[in-house]
């Protein structure tokens, strides 16, 4: 089969891969019919995850078929149309019967990091009854893919962590895919105003369609110190992954606010406690943990979310590495989501 493999920081390539066999008796093996490329991979592609390793297909989001099933699988069979989740949970060590999917102990974030990930033509999904997801019969699965991460990623590591109230300010600090994710879940909770802030205009005009009441391009700490006549935001959530994001948060963040990272970060960032010990002043992390996919498919499902308007790019798998070129030069290409088709 075809895949995109990582061969270390800055080398990627389309190669001819083995296709995966069940392994276990809790896998699955799914077709891939559609996949997309995360900002995490950006990240990995930089180098920013050591935990991948020299020939790893990457991927972590996609749809598709059950090609076949081990023999401990009852809640999927072969032709069953699937939303793959971008955790693999277990579903019954401690972690898992808390709802830490992310941390199982046989789990958790592996898909394209630690095992054989979703850019390619099958995958093998472990624990398939408790990572899987079915699929509506007829539904857009260009919807659904958006759900293996970026959704449940934002809504969980960016507005539930937040604890977003109404009437809060909030200030999502990077308008990609993670950040307008972000924004659209945020409105759940009827904020008074949402600021984006991004270098990107395209992203910021889109920000803009999403329901950011405001947008910044420059000058990102000043314009919103003007804005909130110098108090600064309830919630300001970091969506980008560099020290000077997570600085711009720490300088906004209002008396009681809350930080709340989404990002990767692949450097180490500088906490300015000399100024934050006195404000009350909560910073939180987290990796998803997909605990909020099933309400967020019966969103799409009813049509009260509709991710496909994050889709800016559609490709065939045999594109990825265009893909990747267009997604990784987001702001000359005007990318956000790319889809690829198998």
């Amino acid at each position: 089969m075809k895949a995109l493999v990582y061969h270390g920081p800055g080398k990627r390539a389309l190669e001819d891969k083995s296709k995966p066999i069940v392994k276990e008796p809790t896998d699955a093996v799914v077709k891939i019919t559609r996949t997309t490329i995360c900002g995490t991979d950006i990240h990995i592609m930089k180098g920013d995850v050591p935990t991948v390793t020299d020939s790893r297909i990457l991927g972590h989001e996609g749809v598709g078929v059950v090609e076949e099933v081990g023999a401990s699988v009852s809640n999927f069979r072969t032709g069953d149309k699937v939303l793959i989740s971008c955790i693999t949970s277990c579903g019954k060590c401690e972690y898992c019967r808390t709802g830490m999917f992310s941390r199982c102990a046989h789990g958790g974030w592996i898909l394209g990091n630690t095992i054989d990930g979703t850019q390619a033509e099958y995958v093998r999904i472990p624990y398939a009854d408790t990572s899987l997801y079915h699929i509506p019969d007829g539904a857009d699965e260009e919807a659904y893919v958006l759900l293996s991460d970026i959704l449940p990623t934002g809504f969980e590591c960016g507005v539930l962590k937040s604890e977003i109230k109404p009437g809060d300010m909030v200030a999502i600090i990077g308008a990609g895919p993670i950040g307008l994710a972000a924004l659209i879940t945020a409105q759940f909770y009827s904020p008074a105003e949402i600021i984006l802030v991004d270098t990107d205009p395209n992203r910021l005009d889109v920000a803009k369609t999403f329901g950011a009441a405001k947008v910044v391009q420059y000058n990102a700490v000043d314009e919103i110190m003007k804005l909130t006549l110098g108090k600064g935001v309830d919630v300001a959530i970091e969506a980008v992954g560099t020290p000077a994001t997570f600085n711009i948060c720490q300088s906004i963040v209002a008396d009681g606010g809350h930080i709340a990272n989404i990002g990767v970060h692949g450097k180490s960032v500088e906490l300015h406690l000399e100024k934050l010990w006195a404000k009350s002043v909560t910073i939180t992390t987290r990796l998803v943990d997909t605990a909020t996919t099933p309400m967020l498919l019966k969103l799409i499902t009813s049509g009260k979310l509709q991710p496909m308007k994050l889709i800016s790019h559609h490709f065939v798998l045999n594109e990825i590495m265009k893909a990747y070129d267009i997604f990784g030069n987001a702001a000359k290409e005007k990318a956000l989501k790319v889809v690829l088709t198998n």
